[in-house]
């Protein structure tokens, strides 16, 4: 266990990771939130996906990843990927206490179960998110009486990742993921996008899921969490500073062809900064 790191001041960076380039959605929403803030945000590109991965595994990734950002002296830690989010969390606050750490699954299920009127809630997720149970455990835990469906949409990242975001294809693949959820015996009112690939798909996900369906996007609901808790623990920045700095393990090329989608803004591979863990 690292040993316990001093307190930073207020104008350090917050430390952004993910397994890879779909956290970069979780670092445009805190970017919107807490605009003269600092961010490092790391990619760990060259061990994706965490969702195969064991627990154990993830843990010692997660820690390795969060590691590299607490040497450039960040003030704050967000996790921004699912799998490690629901199952690494307590390691690493062990391992960097007394820094805060952030997850994405807890804001996420708290405004999905604040926002339900019935309480009948969706989630889409990835595989090892919808396996593990995360999103539906953290609702339940907050509402009891909810009833909550996840749903694995692998072919969501796939479309995300290729920036096949709207059109006709997108929008019968997610008519057959949403059908049970709008159409058979679950009757939504709330859909929970579980992941960080999901959101630059908002718009053909709220046309196909209609204005009776409530969306809650993981990543502005977890921005929204970190700038009030940044406020309280580590201290906002007292002075605009709005620099980024890009880190991947693994293929800048990729990491900037990709990320451009999640960003919402160009990417060149030399502002990448290429490292090993």
């Amino acid at each position: 266990m690292s040993e316990p790191r001093p307190a930073v001041d207020a104008s350090a960076p917050i430390g952004v990771f993910d397994s890879g380039v779909g956290g970069l959605t979780v670092l445009k929403a805190l970017q919107a939130r807490m605009p003269a803030e600092r961010f490092v945000y790391l990619g760990d590109t060259a061990r994706l996906p965490y969702g195969t991965k064991s627990a154990r595994t993830v843990q010692r990734y997660a820690v390795q990843a969060a590691g590299q950002l607490v040497t450039r002296g960040v003030k704050a830690l967000v996790v921004a990927c699912n799998t490690a989010s629901a199952v690494a969390l307590v390691a690493l606050r062990e391992a960097y206490q007394p820094l805060p750490v952030f997850g994405v699954v807890d804001p996420g299920a708290a405004a999905a179960g604040r926002v339900s009127r019935s309480g009948r809630i969706g989630v889409l997720a990835t595989e090892s998110t919808v396996r593990g149970g995360a999103y539906q455990h953290a609702i339940l835990n907050l509402r009891r009486n909810a009833r909550v469906f996840a749903r694995a949409c692998p072919m969501l990242v796939t479309l995300a990742e290729d920036g096949w975001i709207d059109g006709d294809v997108p929008e019968r693949i997610v008519s057959s993921y949403l059908g049970a959820f709008l159409h058979g015996g679950e009757s939504i009112d709330t859909l929970l996008l579980g992941c960080t690939h999901f959101p630059i798909l908002r718009d053909v996900l709220a046309r196909v899921a209609g204005a009776g369906v409530t969306l809650v996007d993981s990543a502005e609901t977890t921005a929204q969490h970190v700038a009030t808790a940044i406020e309280r623990t580590a201290g906002a920045a007292l002075e605009p500073h709005a620099a980024r700095l890009l880190l991947a393990t693994d293929d800048r090329h990729r990491f900037a062809r990709v990320g451009r989608y999640f960003l919402g803004e160009a990417l060149a591979a030399e502002d990448i900064e290429l490292i090993d863990l």
